[in-house]
Formats: C-alpha cells, structure tokens, sequence
C-alpha cells in the first residue's frame, strides 16, 4: 500500500500592500530641550524614593512636562514613580524637579519608613487570634 500523494497548496497572487501614507515625519525632541541648559546649575540632591509633593498650582507659564509634574505630585509620590509616569528618565525628571524645588512649586521630603520593630500589643494581638483558630 502506498501512502496517499499530498497535493501543495499554492497560495493565490495578491497584490502587494499599498505603502502607508504618513504625513511629514515628527522627530522626537531632545531630552536637553525639556530641560534647558544645564551649565552651572546644581541638581537638587534626590534619590529614587524621595517623595515629592506639590505646594501650588502649576503657573500659566510652565511647560507641559513642569505642569504635569505638578499635577501629579498632589499626592506624595516618588521620582521613580514620576519619571514612569511621565515616561522620562531618571536625570530628566531630576532636573525638572530641581528647578520646580527652587521656584519653590513642590517639596521634596524623606520616604517615610516603617519601624524596625513591629508594636508588641499588636504581634500578642495576632499571636492570641492565631491561637483561638
């Protein structure tokens, strides 16, 4: 018995796809023009946890990235959470902030940290509800 002859399929003739029409193309702006120039200038000293919070409305006459920065910051929250939310690296979002810190629209403050050792009401809380199970 020979096995059965498989036939080929051969695919139909399409036409090829009509190019995309795009209009003129829009370059991404540099980082150094969100951020200005940078000589002689001081970053503010801000880590990844660093909370920022905002102290007023964003001026009429800020750019649309210290804008949103400030609109953002009406609940403490970090850089590292800043430059994810507005898709900016680290170093950009610094340098926004350091001017928005010396213009005095926002306040830069410590993470708040948890305490080493947990209160030993609340551990014998857990241990007696644990126990009762």
């Amino acid at each position: 018995m020979t096995p059965p002859q498989r036939r080929r399929r051969h695919p139909k003739e399409q036409p090829p796809p009509e190019p995309l029409k795009q209009g003129p193309r829009k370059e991404p702006e540099r980082l150094y023009v969100l951020t200005g120039s940078e000589e002689g200038r001081e970053r503010a000293a801000l880590d990844l946890v660093t909370l920022i919070v905002a102290r007023a409305d964003p001026p009429p006459s800020s750019t649309p990235e210290r804008a949103a920065l400030i609109r953002l910051c009406a609940a403490p929250l970090s850089v590292a959470e800043l430059s994810a939310y507005l898709n900016l690296p680290f170093s950009v979002v610094t340098v926004l902030l350091t001017e928005l810190l010396t213009a005095e629209l926002v306040q830069a403050r410590a993470p708040i940290v948890r305490q080493a050792i947990a209160d030993r009401s609340l551990l014998e809380a857990v241990m007696h509800g644990l126990q009762k199970l």
